[in-house]
């Protein structure tokens, strides 16, 4: 397979997807064009590369674009193989892809509720979205984890990848929770450490540092 010339990157400092696509570039050694786009005010590069939903973050290789962080990120892992981010039996796979999509789809629009919602309500929504942590803890633990301090075991893998960076954006969503928490290490002790590992990987502090430039005043 022919490897990629050009790639780019248009993300945003404030995604948390963005640092997902970051931190898989860097585990794999793809060196890249980060270009950071101002959300409100797009440009119409970005606009070009992805006019359907015009989001960040959107990978750009050899001028085709790729939209949307989880299909950026398995994109990625098919075209750079190495180190691999998903396990290579395919019923493990299909696991990992089905934690994945249980977090898109259960699990990250629960925040958006949470933050758009008060009092009693916003209770509601938060003890729905403890359920679903902790489901997701349980079932990641019996059908995914083999022996090591990552998701994936002994190397940070797929969902590593995608848990990792919720730590920064759950942490500030419960400064609004009069003392709630979202993470809580004693009631997912698993995910909290899963987390906290992978926090600690030079692609994670790398890509930190590298973002700090961007950072609102």
């Amino acid at each position: 397979m022919t490897q990629p010339n050009e790639i780019k990157l248009f993300g945003s400092v404030m995604s948390g997807f963005c640092y997902m696509v970051h931190h898989a570039l860097k585990l794999k050694g793809v060196e890249y064009d980060y270009i950071e786009e101002d959300l409100k005010n797009k440009s119409e590069e970005f606009l070009k590369m992805n006019p359907v939903h015009k989001k960040v973050p959107t990978l750009v290789v050899d001028g085709k674009p790729i939209a949307e962080s989880l299909v950026i990120l398995q994109y990625i892992d098919e075209t750079w193989p190495e180190p691999p981010l998903m396990p290579q039996d395919p019923y493990q796979k299909s696991k990992v892809r089905f934690w994945a999509d249980f977090i898109y789809q259960k699990m990250v629009p629960l925040t958006f509720v949470i933050r758009k919602s008060e009092g009693e309500a916003q209770a509601k929504v938060v003890d729905e979205f403890l359920t679903i942590f902790k489901t997701l803890e349980d079932g990641i633990s019996k059908e995914v984890h083999s022996e090591g301090p990552f998701i994936h075991g002994a190397q940070p893998g797929l969902l590593d990848m995608i848990i990792g960076p919720c730590h920064t954006g759950l942490k500030y969503l419960e400064q609004g929770l009069d003392g709630v928490k979202l993470v809580d290490d004693k009631k997912t002790p698993l995910l909290c450490m899963w987390m906290d590992e992978y926090s600690k990987i030079d692609v994670v502090k790398d890509t930190a540092e590298m973002m700090k430039q961007y950072a609102p005043a």
